[in-house]
């Protein structure tokens, strides 16, 4: 048994003082004690928060963040970043794609994101052939989450197509593709693998409406009834034309119509809707995928978060792209976008502080969707806890609902003092345990890439 002792701590039934929790050897909370006393903890701390589920992360983009920002000839677009993606990827190995996932995932645990959805679909070689294990990149990526102890959700991706209606795929696609029967087998052997990392769990990831077709959606979908589904939807306008020109539909409303989501699913952007789209989603229960520094770098456009929060939708945040890791950030872009949208502030709460709101929203939505008891401090749930730093300037002198407006509109990583992963404690004083370590093989793996 470890025991810990928090001041004050984030309850589901709001703040509370003199908090002991106590976890069990396999890292879930046993008993949560306000009002108690501290005798016999481990740890005493000031401000305790649940850890921040990040639902949506491609791990290996993380090695190219910065490189896409010089200006090309012509339009500058989503369309041609994911050019640029296509030729990084081509260069990576196994090994290469665990010294990143592991310079993010620590890099995620020191912003305070205590668990990962990670859509991964660099599956295959360079010459597009699977290797001799089919899961042999999603092996390196559990590799990194159990260097780093980040919880985990494995997004395995299927991905066959280069548009609607079954268009071949490209040429800088060919590591990502894989038929039905294929994605059954990685999809199998992705789930061996997880049984190594403690409370794990897989999901089903059809990449996007554009990579698959009506029939090869519904065959993977049978192969889990009861898993996390994630799709990327509704990104990009573009997206949006070509899918009305194949079946005289937008992305959201076809899936609405044909597949009907609910909770299980999770919408990644769904940044182009209708209202009758978004009230289709709020409806469902499904969740947004929401991640605001990704859709600003790459110009996607503003989700319609107020009037989907208004109808009583659920959303979560993620880092995407990962081009730059933050809790805070990714809620203050949330939230900004939308006061630059309105010409007006505090947008996503109807009353009391914006930054408990996007929080709480935002730890319930993001543990819905990766599939785990995780973004709460409550017996039955994983001991994933954010100590906040009191003593930083944008806390000092605060309380309550004003440390959580500190760290999201005033605040930065630093803010992040300690985190504990199912009762592991692996961020002391603002720096992950393996911290030196991971970056020294970052370091090498980045060097040799862009040095080719």
């Amino acid at each position: 048994m470890t025991s810990l002792f928090f001041d004050n701590a984030l309850l589901p039934s709001g703040w509370a003082t003199d908090v002991r929790v106590d976890v069990d050897k396999d890292g879930w909370i046993k008993q949560i004690t306000p009002g108690a006393s501290a005798d016999g903890t481990g740890h005493h701390d000031h401000i305790a928060v649940p850890g921040m589920p990040n639902l949506h992360s491609h791990a290996f983009q993380r090695a190219m963040a910065g490189l896409a920002e010089t200006r090309g000839p012509g339009e500058d677009s989503f369309w041609t970043w994911r050019q640029a993606m296509y030729r990084f990827v081509e260069q990576l190995t196994p090994e290469d794609l665990g010294a990143v996932a592991g310079q993010l995932y620590v890099e995620m645990l020191e912003a305070g994101f205590t668990s990962v959805g990670e859509f991964h679909y660099l599956h295959h070689d360079q010459s597009g052939q699977p290797y001799d294990d089919i899961g042999e990149m999603a092996g390196a990526i559990a590799s990194a989450a159990s260097d780093s102890d980040i919880g985990m959700t494995f997004l395995p991706v299927f991905y066959a197509h280069n548009g609607f209606a079954g268009a071949a795929p490209a040429d800088g696609q060919r590591r990502f593709i894989n038929s039905p029967e294929r994605y059954a087998l990685l999809h199998n052997r992705i789930t061996e693998i997880a049984t190594a990392l403690p409370d794990a769990t897989v999901g089903i990831t059809p990449h996007s409406l554009r990579a698959v077709t009506p029939e090869s959606l519904n065959a993977i979908l049978s192969l889990d009834n009861a898993c996390p589904v994630h799709i990327h939807i509704a990104e990009q306008v573009r997206e949006v034309e070509e899918c009305v020109q194949w079946c005289g539909q937008r992305p959201v409303e076809w899936l609405l119509e044909h597949v009907g989501i609910d909770e299980r699913w999770c919408l990644v952007h769904a940044t182009h809707l209708t209202a009758e789209e978004r009230t289709g989603i709020a409806k469902s229960g499904a969740v947004a995928g929401l991640c605001p520094i990704t859709e600003a770098n790459l110009g996607d456009g503003i989700f319609d978060g107020v009037n989907y929060v208004n109808e009583g939708g659920r959303y979560g945040i993620g880092s995407d792209s990962n081009i730059y890791i933050s809790v805070a950030e990714e809620l203050r872009v949330l939230e900004y976008s939308q006061r630059l949208r309105d010409q007006g502030r505090n947008r996503m709460t109807n009353s009391g502080s914006t930054g408990r709101a996007l929080f709480e929203k935002s730890l319930a939505g993001g543990a819905q969707a990766v599939g785990r008891k995780v973004g709460k401090l409550e017996t039955g749930y994983r001991a994933d806890i954010v100590a906040l730093d009191a003593d930083h300037p944008a806390l000092i002198s605060r309380n309550d609902d004003d440390w959580l407006d500190g760290w999201v509109f005033a605040g930065d990583n630093q803010l992040v003092s300690n985190v504990w992963v199912g009762g592991k404690h692996v961020v002391t004083g603002g720096r992950h345990t393996e911290r030196d370590k991971v970056r020294a093989g970052y370091h090498k793996t980045i060097e040799r890439i862009l040095n080719e």
